[in-house]
């Protein structure tokens, strides 16, 4: 038995990890076979501005390990979310190693995200403007991952806080070097937008049915627990609705808070990626996916890093049996 853990911090992760392996890691554990055991999300309220969740357990096919997080969701603070992955042996449960939660979850969130925008909008050609409602590091994380994927001609910026949109324009147009514009208002940036990415902390619909154009595709990564909406019944409903799990969305997500059945759901993007059902269908649907986040995207980005960092010799390690 090893009693030594490997710590890595946010960032030993960024050194770490590369944008499109990690795609590719994430598009595998989405056409696995499911592990036979439903994935947990534990939330509850705490006394103040924050709550506290826990995902368990991360586990994807092939992988001798498995996944808890736990973390604390504080929206006023920078970074809203804190917290710890910790990776253990599938077969001991000796702890390998103890990663930074906010980064993982950037990650592994921001990349699937990418992959079922690609997956469920229309061709580059056809899908030449993205907006993205909520200047964060998610939405960042999106871009890269989307830039990794298809090409793109403009991108439309909205942020409650003008300061923050205006940087985060800036900062994607010195990098990828495409147009950029900025608006207050969300209905105003998706009515431009091919490709619409929210990712907000909102608990009151920003879209509405008629704000998106015809064929566009829209992915919510707001509606990520009871009482967070993005979008309206209504939106949701006029368009091809995809989930990343059936149940946890009627539980945790964007169905239940609707108050959708899962016979709204069109099927969850997994099973678009193992061929069981098709993506979009038309060129003039609008596509929607909205997912909750899985405990084994944990593990997938997880397991990555700690092979790479031992490869590497990054990262410290401590024994917490001393």
């Amino acid at each position: 038995m090893s009693r030594m853990t490997l710590l890595l911090s946010r960032s030993d992760l960024e050194r770490l990890l590369d944008v499109r392996s990690c795609i590719e890691e994430l598009r595998q554990g989405f056409t696995a076979p499911p592990p036979g055991i439903d994935a947990q999300r534990v939330r509850t309220d705490l006394p103040g501005p924050g709550t506290a969740t826990a995902l368990i357990p991360g586990l994807v096919d092939g992988i001798p390990a498995y996944t808890v997080k736990v973390n604390a969701k504080f929206p006023s603070s920078r970074p809203a979310l804190r917290g710890v992955v910790c990776l253990h042996d599938l077969q001991s449960g000796d702890l390998l190693a103890v990663l930074d939660s906010a980064t993982v979850t950037a990650w592994r969130t921001g990349l699937a995200a990418a992959l079922g925008t690609d997956v469920l909008a229309r061709a580059p050609e056809h899908a030449r403007t993205v907006a993205v409602i909520g200047a964060g590091a998610q939405s960042s994380l999106v871009l890269a991952g989307l830039a990794a994927l298809r090409r793109w001609d403009r991108l439309v910026v909205c942020d409650l806080d003008a300061t923050r949109a205006h940087a985060f324009a800036e900062a994607r147009a010195n990098e990828d070097h495409r147009p950029t514009a900025v608006t207050a208002d969300a209905r105003t940036a998706a009515c431009q937008a091919d490709i619409v990415v929210l990712a907000t902390w909102s608990r009151s619909p920003l879209l509405d049915q008629g704000d998106v154009r015809p064929g566009a595709h829209v992915t919510s990564l707001g509606a990520d627990e009871p009482g967070k909406v993005e979008l309206s019944p209504a939106l949701l409903k006029s368009g091809r609705l995809i989930v990343d799990d059936t149940r946890l969305a009627l539980t945790s997500g964007a169905l239940g808070t609707a108050g959708l059945t899962a016979a709204d759901a069109a099927g969850t993007l997994g099973d678009i990626l193992r061929g069981t059902i098709p993506g979009r269908t038309t060129d003039t649907e609008t596509t929607i996916y909205t997912p909750v986040g899985l405990p084994w995207q944990d593990l997938a980005l997880a397991w990555t890093a700690y092979r790479l960092a031992r490869e590497s010799g990054t990262g410290h390690h401590f024994d917490f049996l001393t």
